[in-house]
């Protein structure tokens, strides 16, 4: 299996994958690469309806220039725990925090954060420690702790040092799920309060209705399924999750 870094040939075939239709395991056993090269490659460019050969080529040589630049020449890589290589971990991050943007969470420095804790196998770090980890300012790192604790993404306690430390907990997507949840019951019930102001079984109203009725059944299905799952989050490595409901 071929090692390196993707070539631009490699990365126009990629492309053409992609437009028929053909799944990263496929595109991955084309090149005889392993399927998470791939899938890393297009998550960091763009995705698989935005990625284009010639800007991921550009971006990857941008991105290694800046590492460059950014890395003193007699500073070597932080040693990974268990073994892990530090290059695909990097990759990884940088995917993670791409699907972390398109799924609504848009900006990036908050995105890099949330990822930063939820890679690190304590699940918390302390301020200084992210900055050192992100190269970033401390006020970046306040900022983004600061909103993403008041969307219930993280926590904050403090250690036996008395350092503030930043925790993500195992609850946390089932918490964030609930609040979804809540605010699309809000929008439902504003949506059906614009069926008796705009006259019933008008069209204007038989629209709101339905958008009513269409978010009822999806929050309910949503909310039904995140109770019944909840346990998943608590499962422990080597543990399947439990199948039943």
């Amino acid at each position: 299996m071929p090692g390196g870094r993707l070539t631009q040939q490699e990365r126009q075939q990629i492309a053409l994958g992609l437009a028929d239709g053909l799944a990263y395991a496929e595109i991955a056993r084309r090149l005889d690469r392993p399927t998470s090269t791939v899938t890393r490659e297009v998550m960091r460019n763009g995705g698989p309806t935005a990625y284009r050969a010639d800007l991921a080529h550009r971006a990857t040589g941008h991105r290694a220039h800046r590492r460059r630049q950014a890395t003193p020449r007699d500073t070597e890589a932080s040693p990974q725990a268990h073994g892990r290589d530090a290059e695909a971990v990097r990759e990884y991050e940088e995917a993670f925090t791409t699907a972390l943007m398109r799924s609504g969470l848009s900006n990036k420095m908050m995105c890099r954060v949330l990822v930063c804790l939820y890679t690190t196998d304590a699940g918390s770090l302390t301020a200084s420690e992210l900055v050192q980890r992100l190269q970033v300012s401390p006020a970046s790192v306040s900022k983004s702790i600061a909103f993403l604790e008041s969307q219930g993404l993280v926590r904050r306690e403090r250690d036996e040092r008395r350092r503030e430390r930043y925790i993500v907990d195992d609850d946390v997507w089932y918490q964030s799920m609930m609040a979804s949840a809540r605010s699309s019951a809000q929008l439902v019930e504003t949506a059906r309060q614009g069926v008796g102001v705009l006259g019933p079984g008008t069209p204007a109203a038989t629209r709101l209705e339905n958008i009513a009725r269409f978010l009822d059944f999806v929050t309910e299905s949503i909310t039904r399924a995140a109770e019944q799952a909840r346990e998943v989050l608590y499962t422990k490595p080597g543990t399947p999750p439990d199948s039943t409901g």
